[in-house]
């Protein structure tokens, strides 16, 4: 009879399970060096970028991407999970920019950096849009997925702007 008494409490004695799972990990792990390649697409637009409005976006983007890549260091810091090595060159994800593309947007200006810098960042979003559904879908962590709905929502008001602008410039 004891044993059976006592089998009821030891789940209510241990620790509760971790609040976080692989797939929240990786999240964090992957979209640090996805925004960090943003914030460096944005930085470029203050000094080669004609178009205020997209000058405007690109700092929008800086600062939000900025404060989410703060969260997620914090948050693998907390996990006790090793932050992403190496430059944004060395991942691989949907919508990365190339070398080669990162290249050409640095020696771009004016009129044809707007458009290339729009290009890519709406395609830089789509891949980030993706990697948030699959942490909203299949992640754990109530606040990773809160941001990982926040970060849909953001980028593709940001993708229908960008559409937008490009249809005038």
């Amino acid at each position: 009879m004891t044993s059976t008494a006592s089998a009821p409490a030891v789940p209510t004695t241990q620790k509760p399970q971790a609040s976080f799972n692989d797939v929240d990990v990786t999240f964090a792990q992957t979209m640090i060096p996805h925004h960090d390649q943003a914030v460096e697409m944005a930085k470029l637009a203050e000094t080669r970028a004609f178009d205020a409005e997209v000058r405007e976006l690109a700092a929008k983007i800086k600062a939000a991407q900025r404060s989410e890549i703060a969260t997620m260091t914090d948050w693998l810091s907390t996990w006790k999970a090793p932050a992403p090595k190496g430059g944004h060159g060395e991942h691989v994800m949907s919508g990365m920019m190339t070398e080669e593309d990162m290249v050409k947007l640095q020696a771009a200006k004016g009129a044809r950096f707007d458009r290339m810098f729009t290009e890519l960042m709406i395609a830089h979003h789509q891949g980030a849009i993706t990697m948030a559904k699959t942490e909203q879908s299949d992640g754990a962590d109530p606040k990773a997925k809160e941001l990982a709905k926040t970060i849909e929502t953001a980028q593709q008001a940001e993708i229908e702007q960008m559409q937008e602008l490009l249809d005038r410039l």
